[in-house]
């Protein structure tokens, strides 16, 4: 989206959707990568503020139903003060704005304040959680209508709006926002007005997110078991004979990491891959980098080395860090992937060489075994005496290539075209965060664990914090640096790749639930 500076600022009245992050709709998120300020909700999931600038203002403006919060007219005021500011406003509440979402009131305060403004439709909670529940809110066979209810109306209304005989003769499906308060009611009123006791009725907490939570009871029952579940907002209650078909088709909660939350330290910039393989298989991929990766401290070896790139039989790339750096290197001197002709490139493992094929370029050898050993397994059989070879990686590394490589009389030229640092974080909120939500923390490199360990506070500090949590780490490599460490890991995979880790994250649980049920693999 073109970022056009305007005279006065602009609104954005964006909805967040039901939880999942996925769900934000793409006009939603070049919203926010181009706010100054956001004003979020509650039930906005603080993982989509993550879009918008490093630089951006966050308000929460949280409404819970209970506590202290902002009164609306508060919020409606922060929003025309931050328009009059010039300001780029973003507006980000949960679901739909105008689903019972009060965007309707700051749409209205923002016309008559004179100020720009624009709503963004969000995927309802209405229709969202009861899918991700395996709810059809409507069916062939079963629902021909919806109906979407507050469960809350306003208080200060002298006499109610809904019309209960005509919500309990619908025939149809009704949805009910914000009803946990006035559960016992709403059941109530709905078997008064004729609809059987024995009609279905399906509660779901915190529908479209890992923690999800579905009860399923009937209009005589469910209060009771909301009860026993101790259920609390934020939820949605669905009635219906459409909840007869959870059974079949409760297909998020079966997924083989739902519920589990894991950690993700590696760099920033590399958790996409991660976090996306993750969220395919259920689970919540929390960010923690314990890695930044920054530019070298003198680019002046880097350069050197690219003057005399003719004079190398072989590059190699033992990172995608590695290549990415160096390739934008030859762009910044001048040059492109036409000065790698003739040279013998070798990748360590094949999302090295997928970064290298970016560029256009294909590796000449990639080795079975994805790690500095596999490299010397396949080049013991050749002549390397005198052979130049060019090694750009990060600053600091592994040495057992290089020195090997000398070991067998090759000129080794080893370059750093990147760093990695150890970024500003809030120690704090890790430890809250491993101690009562983290399922697994992943590891991608030693420097992760080193980093990992420092920010905590140390090995002693480290030990009981990760008692419960399973470490799951890439490669052989790593999993030696974290047991250097004392600890325990859990998951390591077969091969040295983000998609075989999670893989072994998955096979783990899919092995323990199985123990525990009896079932043999």
């Amino acid at each position: 989206m073109n970022r056009v500076r305007q005279t006065s600022g602009k609104v954005y009245l964006v909805g967040a959707g039901p939880g999942d992050p996925g769900l934000l709709t793409v006009r939603g998120k070049e919203c926010l990568e181009q706010a100054d300020v956001i004003l979020y909700d509650y039930l906005a999931n603080p993982a989509l503020l993550s879009y918008a600038p490093n630089q951006a203002e966050r308000v929460y403006v949280g409404r819970r139903g209970k506590g202290s919060y902002p009164e609306q007219e508060t919020i409606s005021r922060l929003l025309i003060e931050r328009a009059r500011a010039r300001k780029v406003v973003v507006r980000l509440k949960g679901g739909d704005p105008f689903v019972f979402g009060r965007g309707g009131e700051e749409a209205e305060a923002l016309a008559a304040a004179g100020i720009e403004f624009e709503v963004v439709p969000g995927v309802t909670a209405a229709v969202a959680v009861p899918a991700y529940a395996g709810i059809p809110v409507t069916h062939r066979t079963l629902a021909s209508t919806l109906t979407i209810v507050t469960g809350h109306e306003d208080p200060e209304k002298a006499t109610t709006a809904l019309d209960w005989s005509r919500l309990a003769g619908s025939q149809g499906t009704l949805v009910f926002l914000m009803g946990m308060k006035n559960l016992s009611m709403i059941t109530t009123r709905l078997i008064e007005e004729g609809l059987a006791p024995s009609t279905p009725v399906a509660i779901t907490r915190w529908g479209t997110r890992v923690s999800q939570q579905t009860i399923v009871g009937t209009l005589s029952d469910i209060a009771q078991k909301a009860g026993v579940a101790r259920l609390d907002p934020p939820t949605v209650i669905v009635v219906g004979e459409v909840v007869r078909l959870r059974p079949t088709l409760n297909w998020f909660e079966q997924r083989p990491l739902f519920g589990k939350r894991v950690l993700m330290t590696r760099a920033k910039e590399q958790a996409g891959e991660l976090a996306s393989l993750l969220a395919g298989y259920g689970a919540e991929a929390i960010e923690a980098p314990t890695i930044k990766v920054v530019p070298p401290l003198d680019w002046a070896p880097v350069d050197h080395a690219i003057s005399e790139i003719e004079t190398y039989r072989w590059i190699m790339f033992t990172s995608v860090n590695g290549v990415d750096r160096f390739m934008t290197r030859l762009w910044v001197k001048g040059l492109d992937s036409r000065c790698l002709a003739g040279r013998q490139l070798c990748c360590i493992g094949p999302r090295t060489a997928q970064e290298l094929e970016k560029f256009g370029v294909k590796a000449d050898l990639i080795p079975a075994d994805y790690q500095a050993e596999g490299v010397l397994k396949v080049l013991v059989q050749q002549d390397l005496k005198k052979v130049r070879i060019l090694i750009p990686r990060a600053e600091v590394a592994r040495e057992l290539l290089p020195e090997e490589l000398r070991a067998r009389g090759a000129h080794v030229d080893v370059v750093p075209v990147y760093r990695t640092v150890t970024p500003t974080q809030d120690e704090g909120g890790w430890q809250q965060l491993i101690d009562h939500r983290i399922h697994v923390v992943t590891f991608t490199s030693s420097s992760t664990i080193r980093n990992f360990v420092a920010m905590l506070g140390g090995v002693d500090a480290v030990k009981p914090l990760v008692q419960t949590v399973m470490i799951a780490c890439i490669g052989p490599i790593t999993a030696k640096t974290a047991e250097e460490y004392g600890l325990t890991v859990s998951i390591m995979p077969k091969e040295n790749t983000i998609p075989a880790m999670v893989d072994a994250i998955v096979h783990h649980y899919q092995s323990r639930e199985q123990v525990a049920t009896g079932v043999r693999s």
